[in-house]
């Protein structure tokens, strides 16, 4: 016999923990606690993981909406100058909008504030007095 003609065997026998034998006291399981004892069974990680998911209750459940980023028109008249158009893309160009929101845009103009400039308006929601007063300033709602 050589070594390099010695061959593995094909189903090694598992060790079986805790049925005498030289093992002495406490037979190769350790010390107290839950895998010492016999019948010891681990719960599995995922179920702990499914159990904190939230349930979805009812029909217009809130919780997972995606809720708009919201913006006045205070702030597109300092933000913006005159016949600039208004986008998530825009808003994220001029540091207003964070670049993960950009990944879901959803953007809502609300109508606090005075706004003097003509802006176009594209890709967000605006709400009725918001679009009253930008249009009002010579400015443009394009829908989505």
């Amino acid at each position: 016999m050589q070594l390099h003609t010695i061959t593995a065997p094909k189903h090694k026998s598992v060790k079986r923990v805790g049925r005498g034998g030289k093992r002495g006291t406490f037979s190769g399981r350790g010390t107290k606690g839950q895998r010492a004892r016999a019948g010891h069974r681990i719960r599995p990680q995922l179920r702990d993981a499914l159990k904190k998911i939230p349930k979805k209750r009812g029909y217009r459940f809130t919780a997972f909406r995606v809720r708009p980023s919201v913006f006045n028109v205070a702030l597109l008249e300092r933000v913006f100058g005159q016949g600039e158009t208004v986008s998530p893309q825009t808003l994220t160009e001029k540091g207003v909008l964070s670049k993960k929101s950009i990944l879901r845009p959803h953007v809502k103009i609300l109508a606090t504030g005075v706004i003097t400039k003509s802006l176009t308006i594209e890709g967000c929601e605006v709400s009725v007095l918001a679009k009253e007063k930008i249009e009002k300033a010579g400015g443009v709602v394009k829908e989505k």
